[in-house]
């Protein structure tokens, strides 16, 4: 059997594969166990260096500490934790975390921020469901991610329009939280979690962009806007959910949304946040996969609340509805030169057909940092300007300004904020 000090469960998720081979280089030996998925086919030649890579069974492997940075394989991670022995989310946990209506039952039963919500298995229970939850109303999977098929439904007519084309699956039926007024921002936060040693811990509030309809993010930032009494009550809320669904280990991702009566939990994902890696980083030195990898191996390393001195941020083009092939990439150039922007990097290559969908799929990744949050509004209004997606040949799509000006004369709405025109 061959031994480990580390094994890692890799799919598409917020570690890529280089990622994971910078945390090798800290934590040798270190065991890459792979998806059946087909991204995670295609990622396999980025392991061969790597010192043991095996399926999911792990058949022939013992490891000190197992980590998975993956939505998709938290419950895999979980059973084959639980098979080694090792710490990490139990089986029961993981399935709270995976499954978005179990999670709301637990959460209700702790008191923490109750939402009305029904299981929805098939179309033909929607007056039922309905009826408990009214309108507006919010339909997503039961499991899933990127805010894959989840709609927004506001009245009858556009539930008799969507719900027919929903792919097969168990689907929940919650609520529609009703955001506060949050100019230039998100009206939702995230709060970036530590679990060491059974003690829960807010590392950080995250800070939004406005979402493109229905509910695809466009990046975040630190530190978030919100007042220090804010960011403390997102945070123990936030607390409060993890300890409510049982997590005594690792790194959570919680997001929260900035309503009128007050913070309501929108869901808990028990591991790093997309992204999240990056701007901790940038903003306050901190490897939070190594921070991970450390607690899987049972240390309990110091957490304090990340307190960035400037506003270091990511914004995110992100893909039409509509599919679509990519043609032409216009501004790099310029959006690279701009003041404050530390770097954009494309995600889709020329001739890319993109699959449209509700979905949250970037086109690219922007980084920068500024003063204060005045200045990274202005700073991103700048920078794209500058950028634009040609899309079918002949049109021009670019994300809206942050301050919610057109930058297009004349231009036609897409998509609820994007710009297009000929």
């Amino acid at each position: 059997m061959r031994r480990v000090r580390l094994a890692v469960v890799y799919d598409t998720g917020a570690a890529s594969p280089l990622e994971l081979s910078l945390l090798a280089a800290r934590h040798a030996p270190m065991a890459v166990i792979v998806g059946d998925s087909p991204h995670a086919a295609a990622m396999m030649p980025m392991f061969a260096e790597f010192d043991h890579v095996t399926g999911l069974d792990g058949a022939d492997l013992s490891a000190d500490g197992i980590v998975t940075f993956s939505e998709r394989m938290l419950v895999p991670t979980a059973l084959l934790a639980e098979r080694l022995g090792l710490p990490f989310h139990t089986p029961a946990v993981a399935a709270l975390l995976t499954d978005k209506h179990r999670q709301r039952e637990a959460l209700d039963a702790a008191g923490v921020t109750p939402v009305r919500h029904r299981p929805l298995t098939d179309p033909a229970r929607w007056p039922e469901a309905v009826a408990h939850t009214g309108l507006p109303a919010v339909v997503k999977p039961r499991r899933g991610e990127a805010s894959r098929d989840t709609h927004l439904l506001r009245d009858e007519a556009q539930a008799a329009a969507i719900l027919p084309g929903l792919p097969p699956g168990a689907f929940v039926l919650e609520e529609y939280l009703e955001g506060r007024p949050e100019p230039n921002f998100g009206d939702y936060v995230s709060v970036e979690c530590v679990a060491a040693a059974g003690t829960v811990t807010a590392l950080a509030v995250t800070g939004k962009f406005r979402l493109l309809p229905p509910f695809r993010e466009t990046g975040g930032f630190w530190p978030s806007h919100l007042s220090d009494t804010e960011q403390d009550e997102v945070a123990a809320l936030a607390v409060a959910a993890v300890e409510a669904l049982g997590v005594t280990t690792g790194l959570s991702h919680v997001e929260i949304k900035l309503t009128p009566a007050g913070p309501r939990i929108i869901e808990v994902n028990g591991r790093l946040g997309g992204g999240i890696a990056e701007l901790a980083h940038r903003a306050a030195g901190l490897d939070l996969l190594d921070l991970a990898a450390r607690i899987a191996l049972g240390e309990t390393p110091p957490v304090r609340r990340a307190r960035p001195d400037r506003v270091y941020f990511q914004h995110n083009t992100v893909a039409p509805e509509q599919p679509c092939t990519v043609t032409a990439i216009h501004g790099i150039a310029s959006v690279s030169a701009t003041p404050g922007v530390h770097r954009i990097r494309p995600f889709v290559r020329l001739g890319e057909r993109l699959p449209g969908g509700v979905h949250t799929q970037e086109l690219d990744i922007l980084t920068g940092d500024a003063a204060d949050h005045a200045e990274m509004i202005r700073i991103l209004d700048t920078a794209l300007t500058e950028l634009a997606y040609e899309l079918d040949g002949s049109r021009l799509y670019s994300a809206p300004r942050l301050d919610g000006v057109s930058r297009v004369d004349g231009a036609s709405q897409v998509d609820g904020a994007w710009r297009a025109s000929r």
